[in-house]
């Protein structure tokens, strides 16, 4: 199977099985695919859920995927870009399920949070390296904006790691499925998500340097961090989401 758009793909039937059970859904859910591929885990899904809307930009695998599933009433496979796809046309609530390929990882996970209202899970299978950015807590080296702006809306597990020799064509490193269970409401309480975000990826954007020294470029930075409790020699790692939130507010008032 020749590779194109970056992805690789899955054809063991145990994984794929495993997958779609750490997704927990049910006969009563509409699922989102993206990058279906040959179509062996859109027919495992279809086995399990209401309806399946697979997403594929490849059109040379459309013609033989529409095949593979003909019989199958309850799927419908769409030549679109996962990215610029129009999610709101959507009838009602969905979950995704899905092996993303690696390069288009990161801005499908921020695309996909647009829709967080409609959406109660995504089960999807990565690059390891990135889901273990996603699910990191404060302290670790992995710990960062993608691992803020996920879990600022969702609560992400790491299901299991599914080694390279799984693929065809095997990618370069290992991969994981994370579970991400979708907040139904807020979990933290932000005034301007917008600027939390920019105090956030300033403070990473300079990641070696102390949060006092990350941040001089906020008005006031000296002295709102004794106000909010942060240790200004703390580099930006060490803050909690609660933290930057609590910083970002003062920060926000002193440019008021």
């Amino acid at each position: 199977m020749k590779r194109r758009f970056g992805q690789h793909f899955l054809f063991n039937k145990r994984i794929i099985k495993k997958i779609i059970a750490c997704s927990m859904v049910t006969s009563r859910d509409t699922v989102i695919e993206i990058g279906p591929g040959t179509g062996i885990m859109t027919r495992l899904l279809a086995e399990h859920v209401k309806k399946v809307i697979a997403i594929e930009i490849d059109r040379k695998l459309i013609e033989k995927l529409r095949e593979s599933i003909a019989m199958r009433p309850n799927v419908v496979v769409i030549n679109a870009d996962a990215l610029r796809f129009p999610y709101e046309t959507i009838k009602g609530k969905f979950k995704v399920v899905a092996n993303i390929p690696y390069y288009i990882t990161t801005p499908l996970l921020f695309r996909l949070l647009e829709f967080k209202k409609r959406i109660p899970s995504m089960t999807l299978l990565m690059q390891k390296e990135v889901a273990r950015r996603i699910t990191a807590s404060p302290g670790s080296k992995d710990y960062g904006v993608l691992s803020i702006t996920t879990q600022l809306h969702t609560k992400p597990e790491i299901k299991f790691t599914v080694s390279k020799g799984a693929f065809s064509p095997p990618p370069q490193v290992d991969s994981a499925v994370i579970h991400f269970s979708v907040y139904a409401q807020p979990h933290y309480k932000i005034k301007n998500e917008e600027f939390f975000l920019r105090v956030v990826k300033t403070a990473f954007s300079k990641r070696r340097k102390t949060i006092l020294n990350s941040l001089r470029s906020f008005k006031g930075i000296k002295e709102t961090l004794p106000k909010t409790g942060i240790d200004s020699q703390l580099r930006p790692e060490s803050l909690s989401i609660k933290d930057f939130i609590r910083l970002a507010e003062a920060l926000e008032k002193n440019s008021q």
